[in-house]
């Protein structure tokens, strides 16, 4: 089997060596515009590993070096940007796709591409990282257990080597837009900086990194799980970049209105904007990084799934963080174990589908058990909290819940 990741970043150098790792394909080839990096990797693969020059803005390229893969893994960002034309080109080509989509606009261009996929005999899996990704499958899970009414998922994460511009883009862009939420078993949308997003923030408790404040965050499980999770009336979606004062410096550079795209002129040169902006973010995020002591990367998942059985309400929490992982395993790691799905033929539904419509959640935590154990890391680092109507509180071993 043949494998093409596009994009060659922090998330899809993981989802390659990952990908390696597993030794579900014969050929994994790494189309990325930095064609030096790329074959480091490339290198790096004890399989047959190719490098080529990709240039996201060419389809042409794309088109190329897409054809004649089993699957192909979209690791190119901004999502907002790349998403939907990429997706749209792998349909066309007949190749079964995954990504890592977390703007939730991208995804509902994408869920438009449904019946042609059909059509195609395409199986697209879109959002397939942590969150969304990981996140959905547990939720899924969850149906197991009890009759699912709310859905509240954190996520925080930082601290990487190196933050892409890309990156940066997209949390500016997730700061300015209308951000989804289910609320009373209705969408709503609600602001970052209004009175609408700030009744949704919290302080949140993830294990093993610490407790930090998390806001509104507009990804995509707020619009896909209502639809395959009958009768769920709640699913909030809420999240922190750290450190917090690396959160609170994009804040500050969204709320100047630093972000337009349009170019100005700046003693004669043409400047737009929000390159300026993110350029400025990423050097200013080292210094915070030192002064705060964020020296390794870190980040953490949270899932609180709440529900009935026998009519008595109970609650399930998922919680997985580590330090000296962040972003790239967080993202890339659940994202090889989709493309692995894939070629092995485990995703059968076709058409655009999110996680919770066509992965099943054992396969996937096996497989992450596998990557973990074969790279020295040891076992999931799961917490499962279990409470019930009186809000007593148990702990549960995850690997008889898993089966691992």
């Amino acid at each position: 089997m043949q494998v093409t990741v596009l994009g060659c970043g922090v998330v899809g150098t993981t989802a390659v060596k990952t990908l390696d790792a597993l030794g579900e394909f014969d050929t994994i080839t790494i189309g990325d515009i930095n064609v030096d990096y790329a074959q480091n990797v490339a290198d790096s693969c004890t399989c047959e590993a190719l490098c080529v020059k990709c240039d996201a803005k060419n389809p042409e390229e794309l088109r190329e070096v897409i054809k004649g893969s089993d699957v192909v893994l979209n690791c190119i960002g901004p999502f907002y940007e790349y998403g939907p034309p990429i997706l749209k080109i792998a349909i066309e080509e007949g190749v079964n796709y995954v990504d890592v989509c977390d703007d939730f606009d991208a995804t509902t261009e994408q869920l438009k591409l449904h019946q042609e996929a059909v059509q195609k005999g395409v199986s697209a899996v879109i959002g397939m990282g942590s969150s969304p990704g990981l996140a959905n499958v547990l939720v899924k899970f969850c149906e197991n257990f009890i009759t699912i009414e709310s859905v509240d998922i954190y996520h925080a994460h930082g601290g990487e080597p190196t933050e892409g511009a890309a990156v940066v883009k997209h949390r500016i862009h997730s700061m300015e837009m209308d951000i989804p939420v289910f609320l009373d078993g209705k969408f709503k949308t609600v602001r970052l900086f209004e009175e609408s997003g700030k009744v949704l923030e919290e302080e949140c408790e993830f294990p093993g990194i610490g407790v930090y404040p998390v806001y509104a965050y507009p990804h995509p499980e707020t619009i896909t799980l209502p639809i395959y999770i009958k009768g769920i009336k709640r699913v909030t979606n809420l999240g922190l970049v750290l450190p917090p004062e690396y959160a609170e410096l994009i804040k500050g550079v969204v709320r100047l209105g630093i972000t337009s795209e349009e170019p100005i002129t700046v003693t004669g040169v043409e400047v737009a904007p929000l390159e300026f902006a993110v350029q400025f973010i990423l050097e200013q995020r080292e210094k915070l990084l030192e002064k705060t002591g964020f020296t390794e990367p870190m980040g953490s998942l949270k899932i609180v799934v709440g529900g009935q059985k026998n009519g008595k309400k109970e609650k399930y929490a998922f919680s997985l963080g580590s330090r000296g992982q962040g972003m790239g395993e967080g993202t890339g790691i659940p994202a090889a174990i989709g493309t692995v799905l894939m070629g092995k033929g485990s995703i059968t539904k076709k058409g655009v589908l999110p996680p919770e419509a066509c992965v099943n959640p054992l396969e996937m935590l096996v497989l992450a058990q596998k990557v973990l154990k074969s790279t020295g890391k040891g076992d999931l680092p799961f917490v499962i909290e279990h409470y019930d109507e009186q809000g007593n509180k148990e702990v549960i071993d995850f690997k008889k819940v898993f089966q691992l």
